[in-house]
């Protein structure tokens, strides 16, 4: 259950476990040890309501890394008809999802990998560019995400996992990546885009790395 109370910080904590985990290994024992991250303000920094807010939780190990979303879900879903499973969905951020933005840069962030999952167990992974002319995305990457999801009459579980084969490199414990989370609810005109990390833009964007937090591998 999402707390409705919740703690401001810029730090979600990483975990190690021995073991791998799928996606959708929602249930695995491990999961009650990381503290949740609060993904409960709009990306304005205003307070979401209790019924669009979710945490978000990571265990991870040397080959990968697992995010697990647990999302309140207060309205009807926004989702495809038709969801394809067997390729990235290009323009998933348009409907409910959950996303993951990453980086082992520390300082001056000049590529970043963005990872979604939708109610639907649609997926998409992308890596991004910054130019002085804006963002450049790599529309081809493949960093052989999984995902999967779990829906229940008044919530959502969600789930990624990254290899780290892709992103360059695995971190070591005591390191310290940049990151956000993020979720998309609702229908407009009220859609909801909700960051951990609020990027307070004039309308909402979430492409700003310069507000990234950090996750702290342990």
């Amino acid at each position: 259950m999402v707390a409705r109370g919740y703690e401001i910080t810029n730090i979600v904590e990483a975990l190690r476990v021995e073991h791998d985990l799928a996606a959708g290994d929602f249930d695995d024992d491990a999961w009650a040890r990381p503290r949740a991250a609060q993904i409960a303000r709009y990306w304005s920094g205003e307070d979401a309501p209790p019924g669009r807010r979710a945490e978000a939780r990571a265990l991870w190990n040397e080959r990968a890394l697992a995010v697990r979303f647990d999302c309140q879900q207060a309205e009807p879903l926004v989702v495809s008809a038709a969801p394809r499973l067997d390729q990235k969905t290009i323009g998933l951020w348009d409907r409910d999802v959950c996303e993951l933005f990453i980086t082992p840069e520390r300082e001056a962030i000049r590529h970043y990998f963005e990872f979604e999952v939708a109610p639907t167990g649609e997926w998409i992974d992308l890596k991004l560019t910054v130019r002085p002319q804006g963002r450049e995305t790599d529309w081809h990457f493949h960093s052989g995400v999984n995902a999967a999801a779990r829906v229940r009459p008044d919530s959502l579980t969600l789930g990624l996992r990254v290899p780290w084969k892709h992103l360059g490199h695995a971190p070591r414990a005591g390191e310290r990546w940049r990151c956000n989370l993020f979720r998309c609810v609702g229908r407009d005109p009220s859609r909801g885009y909700l960051a951990w990390q609020p990027t307070h833009t004039p309308e909402p964007s979430f492409h700003v790395p310069d507000k990234f937090g950090w996750m702290a591998f342990k």
